[in-house]
């Protein structure tokens, strides 16, 4: 009988994500894409742009699809186009990747950082409660919230949405992993007053390069965004109307994109295959993640939470020993990193849930592409290390 590393041996290779899967699927389609773009050499700005613009708002249903450079700028688009500035704050969830603070500082403003529902790993609204509290008692200008759509799930925007507009506060969505999901039969993409996305590779909908968009049923909103990725251009590109970004998305993307959003929402349905698969197997041996009822993900990543920080390093060891590899987003909360840990949070201090977290979440391969006897394979060598 051969042993864990030589099964693992005999195996193909495991990918955490398969994007030479999806592209051999598609690769005459978008060789032939690319080829039209070099062929008309419209490379920024070009047709394919406004194409992919006008096919984002039928899929997502939002008015303007506003497409840029990569999803760090879409966020400063947004916060720009609310002129957020020093003496602002702006609260956002601090189990996330670092753009969502990090836009909010590069604006002068204050990041108000707050803890995560232990279930859906999302922001907490009893913790925009009291971050409200917090920001007013020192002195700061409460000014809005960015929501994230942690892992693919679209965060509870009822909840949300009930305290934003109780105290006036804009409402951005950062759906850099959660494009796609759908919150009570909605798509991201409309959920909020701006949603944003990334289009990095490794996202459910991704180019081959940097790429992000910014979504809004509001004229104003999208008029400004529109004129700030140019520089803040006016009707003349030498008429500079407000200061802006170079923040346009390149028409090779674009066309790539157009390509890869034909065969998107299959791949979310197969995503949620995978999702389903693994639940089934593993959920009365480990905490599986929960959607909860009128929600869908688009499984960004498909996220455990081991019982404890040292059983989560022995399930990874042996996963890998097993040719299973695993991630972990985000070992440490943005709170207590370097360059964020003098900002304040919601509780004054320690934010318990999204630290108790950070010590024991994993992720487990996810892609459209996974078989299911590979499924099988992972989750049969997980349950035997639990």
């Amino acid at each position: 009988m051969l042993s864990k590393p030589e099964l693992a041996a005999a195996r193909s290779p495991i990918q955490f994500i398969d994007l030479a899967a999806q592209q051999q699927r598609i690769k005459p389609r978008l060789d032939a894409a690319i080829a039209r773009v070099l062929a008309h050499g419209g490379y920024i700005m070009g047709k394919e742009v406004v194409e992919l613009e006008q096919q984002l708002s039928a899929f997502c249903g939002a008015k303007h699809s506003i497409t840029c450079s990569n999803g760090t700028d879409a966020l400063s688009l947004a916060l720009m186009a609310y002129n957020v500035q020093p003496g602002d704050a702006v609260f956002c969830p601090s189990f996330t990747f670092a753009a969502t603070a990090e836009v909010i500082a590069l604006r002068g403003a204050t990041p108000v950082f707050l803890d995560s529902d232990a279930q859906s790993f999302n922001l907490d609204p009893q913790s925009l409660k009291s971050a409200i509290a917090v920001a007013n008692k020192a002195g700061l200008n409460p000014r809005g919230v960015i929501a994230v759509d942690l892992f693919g799930l679209p965060a509870d925007y009822d909840a949300i949405h009930a305290i934003t507009q109780a105290e006036g506060f804009f409402l951005i969505a950062d759906s850099a992993q959660g494009f796609g999901g759908e919150y009570h039969g909605t798509r991201t993409g409309t959920l909020a007053d701006i949603t944003t996305t990334s289009f990095f590779p490794a996202k459910p909908l991704g180019c081959y390069g940097d790429g992000g968009a910014v979504f809004t049923n509001s004229d104003a909103l999208a008029e400004i965004m529109g004129s700030l990725r140019v520089h803040g251009k006016g009707t003349d590109k030498y008429d500079n109307v407000r200061i802006g970004l170079n923040a346009r998305l390149d028409t090779l993307q674009a066309a790539i994109l157009i390509e890869k959003l034909a065969i998107f929402a299959d791949e979310i349905a197969a995503r949620n295959h995978v999702a389903a698969r693994y639940s089934a197997a593993l959920h009365d041996k480990i905490q599986t993640p929960r959607v909860a009822e009128g929600y869908r993900s688009v499984w960004a990543q498909y996220t455990l939470t081991a019982p404890d920080h040292a059983t989560r390093q022995r399930l990874q060891a042996t996963l890998k020993e097993a040719g299973v590899p695993t991630m972990v987003y985000y070992p440490t909360p943005l709170h207590r990193q370097t360059a964020y840990a003098a900002f304040p949070t919601a509780t004054g201090g320690a934010l318990p849930v999204c630290e108790d977290l950070a010590g024991r979440v994993f992720s487990l391969p996810m892609h459209p592409y996974l078989e299911d006897t590979t499924i099988d394979y992972i989750t049969e060598t997980l349950r035997a290390a639990l």
